[in-house]
């Protein structure tokens, strides 16, 4: 859709116009042939509707779904139930998620929150022996399990705004489950990395692992007969039997034999909840984004308002200037992310105070464009640990409708529990909890008071399903997963489509960075050109090269020459594969 560009207050502030003329960096290289021939091959257009997920098959299950008459939300559900089979390291019916909706028709948006929630008996110090945190216990096992909120939010948001019903979303799921499916390279690797983890719990080594222990690869066949029967309770009886019936009492068996404090009545008593989606103004665009407990949507809505006085056109999309802008808008933020975010439930977080035009300019006047501004500045630094299990489904339906589904069981396989007979991995949201103030969780990331422990709390998520809006109508669809890198990468492909104008496949390749404060450290992927990367550790960050950031999931809306049509993106750094009819 081509739009005129809104006029800027100023071209570049004073600082960054003398940078750009200092140091005449701007590296006009495109991200490498084989990344951008990848994305190519994971994309797909059509006229009706389009979905990106992180495997072909479950972006195939929600054009199924769209094909049979359902709507965006039913074929975001499909896509999330059969995401839980073909890669279970990322989300399923043991974990929780967030879901952002837009009806064309009312022009109306929502959220669906359907995180995960702490057990009754948890308690602030849970985790801490002696005055310091037994992180693994909030990892591992039993004490690391939280409510599962997958069963109850899906449900959810078919009852209230899809067209049909549970049996006739969840049937691509229980086929995929039933006859198996052919292992990709994602879960692959995962099993692989995660070996150890898997081979010491006797549910899961017996679904990801051969009998002499080796793990699945790719190109072999999986089956997994006992989800396939926990998803035909799910379409015949609902969510119900997850939190008052035989799997609920399954799952607190489960845990409890490895040392875990859930009960029936957390189950019994949980609730997804409809909350009032976090708008964003943003150069004529309104995005509709997730509140907290996700930080994702605050976070970005801070960060785009320190980005929005500069042309970002004019500093040029690889120039060292504009990425060491965004490294350092994104330090401040996280800063902000780690001091004040919570369980809206249970804390007050000054999302207005932190978007507010006084703090916005005071982290803007705080901005060197020659040097990075030391993480020091804004608080203590703690050592970092990285990790991810995580999944995000974007979809655009024939009549505009939109979602971005957001799903986790935290950590890849989360607790490393597995529910006998049900084939449901249990997640390990526990360890978003901020497990000692000031302590490190498995992503680095580092909270306070506002993100502690405490009985029904719904832990910090960086999960941050996005709809972007241009007058009214759906302009692109993103989110993605990857721990707190999902704030970062979300911000950034959202600026390649709306700020550079590449399209959906090629904004979701793009070569990326990220910096969460804690640690001071730069990421950048390895595909950011080798002259970038030594420009800016010239200018004094600690650059570390990553193999692959974050998996980004993009649909767009298109207005070409008169002609309408939905165009979405999988990200080939998790080797996703995009469906559209």
């Amino acid at each position: 859709m081509q739009r005129a560009k809104q006029p800027r207050k100023m071209l570049l502030q004073p600082l960054y116009r003398a940078a750009l003329v200092a140091t005449a960096i701007s590296i006009a290289t495109p991200c490498p042939a084989q990344l951008r021939q990848d994305a190519e091959s994971y994309q797909a257009s059509g006229e009706h509707g389009a979905v990106a997920a992180e495997h072909r098959l479950a972006s195939q299950a929600g054009v199924e779904i769209l094909r049979a008459g359902g709507n965006a939300v039913d074929a975001a559900v499909a896509a999330a139930l059969a995401t839980a089979v073909v890669n279970p390291s990322s989300s399923g019916l043991g974990g929780g998620g967030f879901m952002v909706i837009y009806l064309a028709a009312e022009r109306r948006a929502h959220a669906l929150d359907y995180r995960e929630r702490a057990p009754a008996a948890a308690r602030r110090d849970m985790y801490v022996h002696d005055g310091q945190a037994d992180s693994r216990a909030s990892r591992e096992g039993g004490l690391a399990v939280a409510v599962p909120g997958e069963a109850a939010g899906l449900e959810l948001a078919l009852q209230r705004f899809g067209k049909l019903d549970m049996a006739r979303v969840a049937a691509p799921a229980i086929r995929l489950a039933t006859e198996g499916f052919t292992v990709e390279d994602h879960l692959a690797s995962t099993i692989e990395r995660k070996r150890d983890l898997l081979a010491a719990d006797p549910v899961l080594s017996r679904i990801f692992l051969h009998e002499d222990g080796s793990p699945y690869r790719a190109g072999e066949h999986l089956w997994r007969s006992d989800l396939a029967a926990s998803l035909e309770l799910l379409s015949a009886r609902g969510a119900g039997p997850f939190y008052r019936g035989e799997i609920a009492r399954d799952i607190v068996a489960t845990v409890a034999a490895a040392g875990g404090i859930l009960s029936e009545e957390d189950l019994a008593s949980y609730k997804a909840l409809q909350r009032s989606p976090l708008l964003v103004d943003y150069e004529g665009f309104k995005l509709i984004t997730m509140p907290p407990p996700s930080s994702g949507g605050g976070t970005m809505a801070e960060a785009l308002g320190v980005l929005a006085p500069y042309s970002l056109s004019d500093l040029g999309r690889q120039s060292s200037t504009y990425l060491h802008l965004l490294a350092e808008v994104f330090k401040a933020v996280f800063a902000d992310r780690a001091a004040y975010y919570g369980d809206p439930d249970f804390v007050k977080i000054p999302i207005e105070r932190l978007t507010a035009s006084a703090h916005i300019n005071e982290i803007r006047n705080g901005l060197s464009a020659v040097r990075p501004v030391p993480s020091s500045h804004y608080g203590t630094i703690t050592p970092p640990a990285v990790d991810s299990g995580t999944t995000h489904i974007s979809v655009i339906d024939s009549d505009g409708n939109a979602v971005a589904c957001s799903s986790s069981v935290n950590t890849a396989f989360g607790s490393g529990l597995g529910v006998p007979g049900r084939g449901i991995v249990l997640n390990n949201t526990m360890d978003d909890f901020s497990i000692q103030p000031g302590v490190a969780n498995a992503f680095g990331l580092v909270g306070n008071e506002a993100n502690a422990v405490a009985s029904g709390k719904r832990p910090l998520s960086s999960m941050s399903p996005t709809i972007v809006l241009d007058h009214g109508r759906v302009r692109l669809v993103a989110g993605a997963s990857g721990g707190p890198l999902i704030i970062t990468a979300t911000v950034q492909t959202i600026l390649n489509v709306i700020e550079f104008g590449l399209d959906a496949a090629a904004a979701v390749a793009a070569p990326r960075l990220h910096h969460q404060w804690i640690p001071e450290v730069l990421a950048v992927e390895e595909q950011m050109p080798v002259a970038l990367r030594e420009s800016l550790a010239r200018r004094g960050h600690k650059v570390k090269v990553l193999p692959a950031g974050a998996a980004v999931q993009a649909v767009e809306l298109v207005e070409k020459n008169g002609h309408r049509f939905i165009r979405a993106a999988s990200d080939p750094r998790k080797g996703g594969v995009a469906a559209a009819y």
